[in-house]
């Protein structure tokens, strides 16, 4: 339990929050709970006692270090086991997710103008129409800009997790500032 307060208190997650000491089923019981409650829930863990919360749970995020049946519930798996990857990957899945309705709505915008002039739509006022080739070349345009809206995602920055005050323990048992 305090364990769990310190590790919520050090990525900034409140202790009306946390919830530790539970048994497995008592784990899938508390989400069930905060599901019917509305909430989206994410349940991260690395043993077995873990799996059947993190196959409940929205989000499932094992620790690397974690039991195979836990990487395989889970459906994000952290590569090491520091506990601010957790924020790191939620973080990095926002961007991935704005960034796919950002180019939705591109396309969607750019097929609903593009589609009808290729198809002739302006052709009764301009008596002209888009040659079947200028259409695949939109058609292919489009593409590529979401392919590289989709690219800028390599210049993603993650957010700076480092607490604004952090303490070392000396060799005399004291605690100092870094």
């Amino acid at each position: 339990s305090r364990t769990a307060q310190v590790g919520a208190r050090d990525i900034g997650i409140p202790r009306s929050c946390v919830i530790a000491d539970v048994p497995p089923e008592g784990k899938v019981l508390c989400i069930k709970q905060l599901q019917k409650d509305g909430y989206c829930v994410t349940m991260c863990g690395d043993g077995v006692n873990d799996s059947p919360a993190m196959a409940q749970s929205d989000v499932g995020i094992a620790i690397g270090s974690g039991t195979d049946v836990a990487i395989e519930t889970a459906g994000i798996v952290l590569m090491n086991s520091k506990l601010i990857d957790v924020v790191l990957a939620l973080d990095l899945s926002r961007s991935v997710f704005s960034r796919i309705k950002l180019n939705f709505c591109w396309a969607l915008g750019y097929n609903t103008l593009a589609l009808p002039i290729a198809a002739g739509a302006l052709y009764p006022w301009l008596q002209m129409a888009l040659p079947p080739f200028m259409a695949a070349i939109a058609m292919i345009l489009s593409s590529l800009s979401v392919l590289r809206s989709s690219l800028l995602l390599m210049f993603y920055n993650p957010p700076d997790c480092e607490p604004e005050q952090s303490f070392l323990s000396s060799t005399d048992g004291t605690r100092r500032r870094r």
